[in-house]
């Protein structure tokens, strides 16, 4: 029996979905079954929430491979999970981290992450820790500046990154948790082409037919709005400013061939993203 936690998100749907069709035993963990509604029916539903330690054991129960995936800054949620995970005698865990574990210094972004990966680590359970850098749903964030004034906010400037698609990140993890000889591992993932936002934004705007402003951030309170335009505690703030810092400065791209070894291809492309996603970047009412 696997386990999916974060069912309902960007990889958690695309898991799902690879794991179903795989023919896995598979049970998911939803805090709100209707979100599920639209998930693959054969699959077990278990309702609770990581923020509840009390109400893990029975979607823990049975379970030998567990996908994580923990949100937030903090590792309550993490330390819960593998609490569940231990007394379930669950025998391996896939980890969704961060590529900014291995940086030196370790921001703080990566810090979390890295605080996350010690919980695990100490359990005692073989674990597998999938690294991603920066998502192409990412994208998705500017689609309030989008819709409300045809323009993208930009913190990065010059920096270049490989952003990766969800999907791959779901593969990757299916793989480790269907496949032997992932335990103990970890797997840094990015996409194969590096961007900036000026080149990511010209990509969407030749998939809808218009074109999209590019605007640099001006303040750092701007920078953390083109991340999250509903705002950000002050830690997490901080930490993404942090981030962008770093990206502005890698002109380059941190890359990795992880995804083509692993799965015998190569990632997939943004072009191929924005295409899948060009009803959410148009206009209301055009084709």
């Amino acid at each position: 029996m696997i386990l999916v936690t974060g069912a309902t998100g960007n990889i958690g749907r695309e898991l799902t979905r690879q794991l179903d069709a795989a023919g896995a035993e598979l049970r998911l963990l939803v805090r709100d079954p209707a979100r599920a509604a639209r998930l693959p029916e054969r699959a077990e539903r278990a309702v609770g929430d990581l923020g509840d330690p009390a109400a893990l054991a029975a979607a823990f129960a049975g379970v030998d491979e567990l996908f994580l995936l923990t949100q937030g800054i903090g590792t309550d949620h993490t330390a819960a999970a593998v609490a569940a995970a231990e007394a379930a005698g669950v025998r391996h865990i896939v980890h969704l981290s961060s590529f900014h574990v291995v940086f030196d210094p370790i921001p703080a972004m990566g810090r979390w992450h890295h605080e996350r990966e010690g919980i695990i680590r100490a359990s005692g359970v073989p674990a597998t820790f999938l690294r991603p850098g920066g998502f192409m749903t990412n994208a998705l964030d500017w689609l309030p500046t989008i819709r409300e004034g045809n323009y993208v906010l930009d913190p990065i400037g010059p920096g270049r990154y490989a952003p990766i698609d969800p999907a791959d990140i779901a593969a990757v993890a299916a793989l480790a948790l269907t496949e032997a000889g992932h335990q103990g591992k970890e797997y840094a993932l990015t996409g194969d082409e590096t961007f900036t936002v000026t080149e990511q934004v010209r990509i969407i705007s030749e998939t809808v037919g218009r074109d999209i402003e590019v605007r640099e951030t001006a303040t750092p309170a701007e920078a953390v709005a083109s991340r999250f335009p509903a705002g950000a505690p002050q830690a997490l703030a901080d930490a993404i400013t942090e981030g962008f810092a770093l990206m502005r400065a890698d002109t380059v791209g941190f890359r990795t061939d992880t995804v083509r070894r692993l799965l015998g291809r190569g990632p997939l492309t943004f072009a191929d993203w924005c295409a899948r996603h060009a009803d959410a970047f148009r206009r209301p009412g055009t084709a």
